[in-house]
């Protein structure tokens, strides 16, 4: 039975923002990723594009999360289903950290409005 305790989970910076990586193929993942997102007050995220479905869970906090140009302010026990395709952004306009909790199928990529595509790590 594969186990990810918390001491072995990987950190990664981008943006801005923090993700704990807890499932990947690296941690014994076939299919899926999930990771911790953390998002200090006043962080607001690029706009990107996803090649995968992802699902966001607020656990702790507030965010405006944009999808394709219609933002909404989504709190602690709101989840966002953000299909193929969307473009996605994310503003923290609190004074605390928020803290999410996303999965995705293995293989996502994200594009931004440059055209600049980022293969994160914690989902592959």
């Amino acid at each position: 039975m594969p186990v990810v305790r918390s001491s072995e989970t990987v950190t990664h910076e981008m943006h801005g923002a923090r993700f704990v990586s807890y499932a990947t193929p690296l941690s014994g993942s076939r299919e899926l990723c999930a990771w911790r997102g953390e998002i200090p007050a006043g962080t607001k995220a690029p706009a990107h594009t996803v090649s995968r479905e992802e699902i966001l869970h607020l656990l702790v906090g507030e965010l405006l999360v944009t999808l394709d140009g219609g933002t909404e302010r989504i709190g602690a026990g709101d989840t966002v289903i953000v299909t193929p395709g969307t473009t996605l952004g994310l503003e923290n306009p609190t004074g605390h950290t928020a803290i999410t909790w996303v999965t995705t199928s293995i293989g996502l990529e994200a594009e931004l409005a440059d055209g600049t595509r980022i293969a994160p790590p914690w989902a592959n």
